[in-house]
Parts: structure tokens; sequence; C-alpha cells
């Protein structure tokens, strides 16, 4: 694989731009425990890979609100369940980027490399954390599997993204805090970038990324 700079820089969404954290407050204030709100990501994230390794998909904006009917404590809640449903995902409109996002973004843009988001989420929810820091009209498209064959990661998911900024996935570069996304891109042909906020240990069973930094500057300045 060539170490050229890449053309297209790659950005998971959830968790790897936005600060996820505030939504355990959500679970708090409909009455659920704030520990919920990692179990249910994790829930959401594995039947859309189901979906998409038995070659189907369902938008994460139907699969995230049925697994809430499933998993809040309904006799324990401060409201009504759909009430509660509703909070919890109009906070993915309220999320903020991680801190060390905008920096890295205008280093990248000064290197004239492309930024572009590709996320199993929708594009409106990507549109508007950007929008609120300021920095949406810094990238030049924001993708989503919704557009896709599949959920991230299968292969398809990260050819569909090379095709719409027109180049090879050998020019493009992923990054993300997911492994499980690092890996599914390097098996797609994409260099990738692993942001390792949190001092942890890289699976040995998934391809090690190309590139490993604790923020975004750390590893734009890699490339």
């Amino acid at each position: 694989m060539t170490n050229r700079t890449p053309t297209v820089i790659v950005f998971d969404v959830n968790e790897t731009l936005s600060d996820m954290s505030p939504l355990r407050e959500r679970f708090v204030e409909v009455g659920a425990p704030a520990t919920l709100a990692q179990a249910w990501f994790a829930a959401l994230l594995r039947d859309g890979f189901a979906l998409a390794a038995a070659g189907g998909a369902a938008k994460f904006s139907v699969i995230g609100p049925h697994l809430l009917r499933q998993m809040l404590p309904a006799g324990e809640l401060t409201g009504s369940l759909d009430d509660a449903v509703n909070h919890i995902m109009a906070g993915f409109a309220a999320l903020d980027l991680h801190p060390d996002i905008a920096d890295g973004i205008r280093l990248l843009k000064e290197a004239k490399i492309r930024p572009v988001t590709l996320s199993n989420g929708s594009a409106e929810v990507a549109r508007t954390l950007l929008t609120r820091a300021g920095l949406v009209g810094e990238f030049e498209a924001l993708l989503t599997v919704e557009d896709a064959p599949g959920w991230k990661p299968v292969r398809a998911a990260y050819e569909y993204a090379a095709d719409a900024c027109g180049v090879r996935p050998a020019d493009m570069l992923l990054i993300a805090v997911h492994p499980w996304d690092i890996h599914g891109a390097a098996q797609a042909g994409l260099r990738t970038g692993w942001l390792n906020r949190l001092n942890e240990t890289y699976p040995p069973y998934f391809e090690a990324p190309t590139y490993t930094a604790a923020t975004l500057s750390a590893l734009v300045a890699q490339l």
C-alpha cells in the first residue's frame, strides 16, 4: 500500500467526531440508568451489523427507537415510553464535537486534503453536529450508509464513499475511534487512522491501523 498523502479523509461520525457522553444524562432524565446508554448503542450497532452481514439494511433512526422501546425500564420512567424514546433520540441533535476535532480539520484544509463524513447514521445528524461547531462548510460531502448497500464495516460501504468522492479506495484514509471500522476500511483497501483518545489496547484480531494518535491534530501531523 502506498505511503503518499491521501486525497480524501473519511470521518466516522458517532463517537469519532461527536462526543456522545451527554446521551447518558438523557437516559437519567427519563428515569433509566446512565449505563443503559452504552448497552443500547452497542445493541444498535449489533443489529445494524447483523443486517449488513446478511445482505440487508435498516436505518439507524429505525433500529435505535425500536431497541429503546425494548430496553428502557417502562415501569420506572418519569413519563411515557414514547416521550422517553423521543427525548433520547433528540439528543443526537444536541451533541458537540470532541475538542480535538476543530484544529485537526483546519490542518487538513491547510494541507488541501478533502474531508468527508461516512456515518452509519443519517447525513442530517452529521450536518447538525458540524453546523453547531461552525465547520460544516469545511467538509466536501456528508455521506451516509443509507445511500450504500449496507452499514460499515461491509466493504460496499467504503466503496460507495470512494465512488461518491471520485477516487480509489487506496487514495482514501478513514479516521475512526472504532477498531471494527478501522478493520472494515482496511479490508476495503483504505488506509486508516485510529483515534485512541482513551489509551486503549487495539484488538489483535483486527487489521492494525496505518496511523494511531490520541488527537486528530497529532494524527494529521503523521500524514
